[in-house]
């Protein structure tokens, strides 16, 4: 018995100098302590001896047991460190080289105008609702009080699909569509931003597309005094606390009276300068009393609501807000502009602490 676990003993560490990798590990060990293994086998060699044999055979396989699964575990230990060596080796990486420099987007301008002016008249208390680019003549004119033989009619050039469907020349059916989906005729708040379409000759200040973004109060008793008291707050928030507003008579077939909207100057304070062409004030939008022939052809009574409505364009406002000379380059995806355009508003920002 003694002889028989000596032999193994140096086969076992005969074999063990040829062992490289786990694999050949587990082999081995199978082979020595498996359900079939040697050491298994001499226990059942154990039980054929006398009984005055057993006890020191006994003795004799513990102890060699004990001795296999050591010389195993360390076997096992070395090849983990060294399979743990060739992997860190393998992937090994330079943390002193530069990083990968990766281009991050940023938010458009003309979304920045945007958003900024849902926010603030989601503060008001108005929704901000949408309607389709594609429209009918019902609502994009005659709902508007834009009949078939309108005058009005010709200062938009529009994009007709078929006689009676057309690409929208504003925001406004949106604010028709509203008020006709308005069963009860009740208080109205609301804002529509989305794209327009009208025939024009692309240039600096000029596009075929643009961005709208218009606004509607109904509600019973509503004056020109909320109108400006409203167009007030959205001045100052988007060009400075310290801007104020002025009203010019116009014409607009949808509200009486009309009014073109004026801010002071940002630039020059009002003292005149190249932006305000030397009249101190500059021209950002339209606006006015809700027409009654509007309020009647959508189901309001006239006697009863009234109320105001205004159009503004956020590319106007978003180059005057950024010192943008192009409209074109709200549409043509130049990365350089973007970019230009992230280290004016940090400049800004660090301007402004």
């Amino acid at each position: 018995m003694k002889e028989n676990i000596e032999n193994l003993k140096e086969k076992i560490n005969l074999e063990l100098k040829e062992v490289n990798d786990l694999n050949d590990y587990m082999r081995l060990k199978v082979e020595y302590l498996g359900k079939k293994g040697k050491v298994p086998e001499l226990a059942d060699f154990i039980k054929t001896l006398d009984k005055s044999e057993r006890k020191d055979a006994g003795m004799l396989l513990n102890e060699f047991k004990k001795y296999i699964n050591n010389i195993l575990e360390t076997t096992r230990e070395r090849l983990e460190e060294e399979a743990l060596n060739q992997k860190l080796q393998d992937e090994w990486i330079d943390i002193t080289l530069p990083g990968t420099k990766l281009n991050v987007g940023s938010t458009h301008p003309l979304t920045k105008v945007v958003d900024e002016i849902e926010e603030l008249f989601l503060s008001m208390g108005y929704d901000v609702v949408e309607g389709p680019e594609i429209e009918s003549d019902l609502y994009n004119f005659e709902k508007l009080n834009l009949a078939k033989d309108h005058p009005a009619r010709d200062m938009q050039d529009s994009f007709y699909i078929t006689a009676e469907m057309l690409l929208r020349t504003q925001t406004s059916p949106v604010q028709a569509r509203t008020m006709d989906a308005n069963l009860e005729k009740g208080p109205i708040r609301m804002i529509c931003p989305g794209k327009v379409y009208r025939k024009d000759d692309d240039d600096m200040s000029h596009s075929h597309q643009f961005t709208q973004i218009e606004g509607l109060l109904v509600d019973e008793n509503i004056s020109v005094a909320h109108l400006k008291g409203t167009l007030e707050i959205l001045v100052k928030k988007m060009f400075g606390d310290d801007r104020e507003i002025r009203f010019r008579p116009s014409f607009f077939p949808f509200t009486e009276p009309s009014l073109e909207v004026d801010v002071s100057c940002f630039k020059c304070g009002g003292e005149g300068c190249s932006i305000c062409k030397q009249t101190g004030w500059i021209e950002i939008l339209g606006s006015g009393m809700v027409h009654p022939n509007v309020l009647r052809e959508c189901g309001y009574d006239p006697e009863i609501y009234s109320g105001f409505a205004f159009g503004m364009g956020p590319e106007r406002i978003a180059m005057l807000k950024y010192g943008i000379n192009d409209i074109r380059h709200f549409y043509t995806n130049n990365m350089n502009f973007l970019e230009n355009f992230d280290r004016q508003e940090l400049e800004d920002t660090n301007e402004s602490k």
